[in-house]
């Protein structure tokens, strides 16, 4: 996609929403890390709704040590892996208490050394809670960029390299959340709503639904 394209297509979806942020609530950075780790195969919703009862009685990596792995996994057993996320959300709220004294760490290699966390929750922890420009590559992202010719590439990784250099600097902080965003709701990956999608003329995608085949 040619400069002038990217400038423009953000420009559309910065109208659209000026101020974009996360679906998860969260007050806190490690909130936010917590829900994030959630979140992995499953959706905002589901983890939001965990959480919503979670997060008022334990919501610091001591209280949640005290809670236990166990009672844990009551609050998050709708989630799924929540076997698994549990054990992850304990082991890393003990690191966080002896190694960085119960604060979430801005360093991304400090964060992906977290049992749990990889580089798209590093991403996503560095963006959303620290302002950090970094584009955290989800499967919505991944297919947006291949489909509007923005980024593509076959790995994540290499989808993700390409969206920093192709995404002017003055987007870069908010880029994540644009591309997620129309990919949940525009973007769909089995019916994307062409028609109605405000980037339509600029992108590259062979297959746009009509009007009427929706």
């Amino acid at each position: 996609m040619k400069r002038e394209h990217i400038i423009e297509l953000f420009c559309r979806l910065r109208d659209l929403d000026p101020h974009p942020t996360t679906e998860l609530t969260y007050r806190t950075p490690f909130e936010l890390l917590i829900a994030v780790m959630l979140s992995a195969q499953a959706t905002d919703v589901s983890v939001n709704k965990a959480t919503r009862a979670l997060f008022p009685l334990a919501n610091t990596p001591q209280a949640l040590l005290d809670l236990g792995e166990e009672n844990l996994k009551r609050y998050i057993g709708t989630i799924g892996l929540f076997n698994a996320k549990a054990k992850n959300v304990i082991a890393t709220c003990r690191i966080l208490l002896e190694q960085h004294g119960g604060a979430v760490p801005r360093s991304r290699e400090a964060l992906e050394a977290l049992p749990g966390v990889g580089r798209k929750t590093a991403n996503v922890v560095l963006n959303t809670a620290f302002g950090e420009p970094t584009i955290a590559v989800d499967t919505h992202i991944f297919r947006v960029a291949n489909r509007t010719g923005l980024a593509c590439g076959k790995t994540v990784r290499s989808v993700e390299d390409k969206l920093l250099k192709a995404v002017p600097e003055e987007f870069r902080q908010h880029a994540h959340h644009w591309l997620i965003l129309h990919g949940r709701y525009v973007c769909k990956a089995r019916k994307p709503v062409c028609p109605d999608c405000v980037i339509n003329d600029l992108c590259a995608y062979k297959d746009k639904t009509e009007p009427g085949l929706l």
